[in-house]
C-alpha cells in the first residue's frame, strides 16, 4: 500500500521519466544515423490510409497551426483577451522557453531531414519536431489552463478534446508532408509531456506567489 501510495503521489514524476527514457531509446537509434522501423511503419500508414489530392492541402493548413507566425499571432491575442495577464506572461513563457529548447535539441542532434517524400520545403534540422514539440508544448499549456478555469463541463471537455486532436493532427501533418519522420513526432510530443510537467510544476508555484 506504501509503494501504491508513493507512485500516486509522485505520478508525474514517473511519467516525465518513462518519457524520458523512451526519448533516449530513439535517440540512440538516430545517432547512429538508422532509419528506425518505427519511421517506415510510421510512414507506410500515413501513405497508405491518408495520402490523396483532397487530403494534401488540409495537411498543409493544419501544419501551419505549429508554425511560428500563428502561435505567436495567438499568443497575442490570448494575452490581449485574457484578463488575468499572470496566465498571458506564462503562455508566452512557455512558447519561448519550448522553442528554445527545441532548437538547442535540434542543433546537439543535427538529424537530417527526410528528403524521399517530401511534398513541402522545409530547412533546419529534423529531430526532434519543432511543430510536433511546440504545439504540443503550447496547446497542453492552454488544455491545462482550461482544466483548470473553465467552469462549464461540456465546454471545458469539448475545447480539450478540440486542443488534443489539434495536437495529433499537426504531428501527423509532419509525417504527411514528408519533413519529418515518425520517430522526429513521436520524440517531439515526448519530450513536451516531460517539459510541460516541469513547466507547470513551477508555473502553479509562481501562480500561487503572485497571489499571496
Amino acid at each position: 500500500m506504501k509503494v501504491i501510495e508513493f507512485i500516486r503521489k509522485n505520478l508525474k514524476w514517473f511519467i516525465v521519466f518513462i518519457c524520458l527514457i523512451l526519448v533516449i531509446g530513439i535517440l540512440e537509434d538516430v545517432l547512429e544515423d538508422e532509419i528506425l522501423k518505427l519511421d517506415i511503419y510510421g510512414y507506410d500508414l500515413v501513405s497508405k490510409f491518408l495520402i490523396s489530392d483532397f487530403v494534401t492541402p488540409i495537411a498543409k493548413n493544419i501544419t501551419h497551426l505549429g508554425g511560428a507566425i500563428f502561435l505567436i499571432t495567438l499568443s497575442l491575442i490570448l494575452l490581449l483577451i485574457i484578463k488575468n495577464k499572470k496566465i498571458g506572461i506564462l503562455i508566452w513563457l512557455n512558447l519561448g522557453i519550448s522553442v528554445l529548447l527545441n532548437q538547442a535539441l535540434k542543433f546537439i542532434i543535427q538529424r537530417p531531414r527526410p528528403t524521399e517524400f517530401r511534398i513541402i520545403n522545409e530547412s533546419g534540422y529534423s529531430f526532434p519536431s519543432g511543430h510536433s514539440m511546440v504545439s504540443a508544448a503550447f496547446y497542453g499549456f492552454l488544455i491545462y489552463l482550461i482544466y483548470k478555469n473553465v467552469k462549464n463541463k461540456y465546454l471545458k471537455w469539448s475545447l480539450i478534446t478540440l486542443l488534443s486532436l489539434v495536437i495529433l493532427t499537426i504531428g501527423i501533418s509532419r509525417i504527411y508532408l514528408g519533413v519529418h519522420y515518425t520517430s522526429d513526432v513521436i520524440a517531439g510530443f515526448l519530450i513536451s509531456i516531460s517539459y510541460l510537467i516541469i513547466f507547470i510544476h513551477f508555473a502553479k508555484d509562481f501562480m500561487k506567489n503572485e497571489q499571496k
